[in-house]
């Protein structure tokens, strides 16, 4: 793996609009079959990234927390699989419940409480950690689990 420097980019969002203009500049990047996994206390964005991911993917429709239906999909550029594991207890519940299956190969997968999928998670990703919440500025960390996704640091330019 490369040094720590070209496989990880912390950048700063002084709120929600920020947020999402830097995750529509990250989806120019996207890939079918990517993994994008959000990890972040409550209130601290990660569907706000997720909105602007969207947008950047030419989605029209109104992206929300999916958080009582587990997954949304979404139609764009490339389908956009938006996962919310937060009311899971861990892997097992989410495999069992057939959120992650082979569909999300045609297009971006976005998961919220990602860290609910522990070693299940392959490293082939990108992490966006998000610290802060409220008012406060956002610090996002992108990390790229294999070479092939520091693309995405380059787009977060």
């Amino acid at each position: 793996m490369p040094d720590l420097a070209l496989r990880e980019r912390v950048l700063v969002t002084r709120d929600p609009a920020a947020t999402r203009e830097l995750a529509a500049r990250l989806a120019t990047a996207a890939r079918p079959g990517d993994l994008l996994c959000l990890v972040g206390e409550l209130g601290a964005g990660k569907t706000q990234f997720a909105k602007g991911f969207a947008v950047g993917l030419g989605i029209d429709d109104v992206v929300s927390s999916p958080t009582f239906v587990l997954m949304s999909e979404y139609a764009g550029r490339l389908p956009m699989f938006h996962l919310d594991l937060y009311r899971l207890a861990d892997a097992a519940d989410a495999l069992a419940g057939g959120l992650i299956d082979e569909r999300q190969l045609e297009g971006v997968a976005l998961v919220e409480w990602a860290e609910r999928l522990g070693d299940a998670l392959p490293a082939g990703r990108l992490d966006v950690l998000i610290d802060g919440t409220g008012d406060d500025a956002r610090r996002i960390t992108l990390r790229a689990g294999s070479a092939e996704y520091a693309r995405y640091l380059e787009a977060a330019s």
